[in-house]
C-alpha cells in the first residue's frame, strides 16, 4: 500500500512526467527557487533510469541554474522588473552567515540551506562576488549534493522496496 502511495505522489508532479529533462529543469530552477529535487530524483531512480544519467543531468542542471542566478543578482536589472529582489529579512540574514563563515563556505553549502541557500548565489552576483571563487564553491557544493541525493536515493529505494514488498 506504502509504495502505491509513493508511486502516485511521484507520478503526478511535472517534472517527472519528463524525466532527464524534466529533472534538468528541476535542478535549475531549485538553484533560484524552493523546489525539491529528490522527489524527481527518486522516481527517476524508482523506473529504474541509470543514476549516473540522473547525477550527471542533475549536477549539470543545478550548475546550469547557480549560474542563472548568480547572473540575476549581478544584472539586478531583471530582478527589479518582476520585483523579485530577494527579501531584505533573508538577504541580511544571508550576508550576516556569509561573513561569519566566509563567502566560499557557505556559497559551497548553500545548496542544503533551505530558502537562505536559494538568495545565496543572487546575493553572491550582487555583490559582485569573484566569480572563479564563485564558481570552484558553487560547482563543488551542487556537485557533493548530488552525490549524496543518487546514492542515498537508491539505498533508501533498496530499503524501500524490500521493506514493503
Amino acid at each position: 500500500m506504502l509504495v502505491e502511495i509513493i508511486h502516485t505522489i511521484l507520478r503526478d508532479t511535472i517534472f517527472i512526467k519528463y524525466g532527464l529533462l524534466g529533472l534538468f529543469f528541476n535542478g535549475m530552477f531549485s538553484s533560484f527557487i524552493p523546489i525539491p529535487t529528490e522527489l524527481t530524483v527518486s522516481a527517476l531512480l524508482l523506473s529504474n533510469t541509470n543514476p549516473l544519467h540522473v547525477f550527471l543531468v542533475l549536477t549539470i542542471g543545478s550548475i546550469i541554474g547557480g549560474y542563472i542566478a548568480y547572473y540575476l543578482g549581478y544584472n539586478g536589472r531583471l530582478l527589479k522588473k518582476l520585483r523579485k529582489t530577494p527579501q531584505e529579512k533573508h538577504e541580511q540574514k544571508s550576508i550576516n552567515i556569509m561573513t561569519k563563515y566566509g563567502w566560499f563556505t557557505v556559497i559551497f553549502f548553500s545548496p542544503w540551506i533551505p530558502i537562505i541557500g536559494d538568495v545565496v548565489s543572487i546575493i553572491a552576483g550582487t555583490k559582485k562576488y569573484n566569480i572563479l571563487k564563485y564558481s570552484i564553491a558553487m560547482a563543488t557544493g551542487k556537485t557533493v549534493k548530488a552525490v549524496a541525493i543518487v546514492f542515498f536515493g537508491i539505498h533508501f529505494i533498496h530499503w524501500l522496496i524490500h521493506a514493503f514488498h
